[in-house]
């Protein structure tokens, strides 16, 4: 089965445009996202254009606000105080990767983590740690799950998943989730002894790790349901450029019982995700 993470998308969406016409009719609330891009890294201006046109579609206000590459860390933080002041802001995204000269991770903390609608500030992650409700998760291994889920059913219990990546925004994050979903968990690394064997225990198995086709059929247990959350760009034969997930996905699929593609699966999600996160917290917060 392949798991088809543009029509899981466009599914989501649809509920959230429903979600988007109730709160403005029996509240007067339209959830705004304003998505703040620092200089002009193609792939970023990509990505804000996508969620721009999303964030509409779905019957919310959007903000896009592009600063130069020039712009310095303190003229961030100060628009950044504007953003977390303004009532009709839900949701602030900074896009990443931001220049060199500026610190992600004051940024990220600069943020009001009633708005942080990526999930990154400290607070959710504490909060999704512990368990509480409320929390704003991060997109991707909010859309990890419920791709899973459209294999597996809603319920998860006593699935062993297996997550291939440490990272802050996707592997520990994702790892959290499946616990609360009642898997057991083993979050695998650069340093894990036996990574084929670890991973061939899996019945979830999440790629999260940036590397190109890394993950072999020879990794993976017949069955299993394979989240492959990596965009690698790479060279065809023909010198084209391609995009690929950190799964070998031909031969993968002949062995697992669902994945999903590269492009057109996890991808999708993650900015359906990210609405869904913006209305959550315009419903918080007023």
């Amino acid at each position: 089965m392949i798991i088809d993470g543009k029509q899981a998308a466009a599914d989501l969406r649809k509920t959230l445009a429903i979600e988007v016409a109730q709160l403005k009719k029996e509240k007067n609330i339209t959830p705004g996202l304003t998505v703040v891009l620092v200089g002009e890294d193609p792939a970023s201006q990509v990505y804000v254009r996508n969620k721009v046109k999303q964030t509409r579609e779905v019957g919310m206000l959007s903000n896009e606000i592009k600063l130069s590459a020039e712009t310095t860390q303190a003229q961030l933080l100060e628009q950044l105080e504007r953003l977390n002041n303004d009532n009709f802001v839900h949701g602030i995204l900074v896009q990443l990767p931001l220049p060199k000269h500026i610190d992600e991770s004051v940024i990220i903390a600069a943020i009001s983590p009633h708005k942080d609608v990526d999930g990154f500030h400290a607070m959710n992650s504490g909060r999704l740690l512990n368990g509480e409700k409320g929390a704003l998760v991060p997109c991707t291994p909010q859309g990890c799950i419920i791709l899973a889920k459209k294999h597996l059913g809603d319920d998860l219990s006593g699935q062993h998943a297996v997550v291939i990546g440490r990272s802050n925004i996707v592997g520990k994050p994702v790892a959290l989730l499946l616990l609360q979903e009642n898997c057991t968990v083993t979050i695998a690394h650069s340093r894990t002894k036996n990574l084929a064997e670890v991973c061939r225990q899996a019945d979830i198995l999440i790629a999260a790790v940036g590397r190109p086709n890394f993950v072999q059929a020879s990794w993976v247990k017949s069955g299993a349901t394979v989240i492959d959350v990596g965009i690698n760009r790479i060279e065809d034969d023909n010198g084209k450029g391609k995009l690929v997930g950190d799964v070998d996905f031909t031969a993968v699929e002949s062995v697992c019982g669902a994945i999903t593609p590269v492009p057109g699966g996890v991808g999708p999600m993650t900015i359906a995700c990210l609405l869904k996160n913006t209305i959550e917290a315009a419903k918080a917060n007023t």
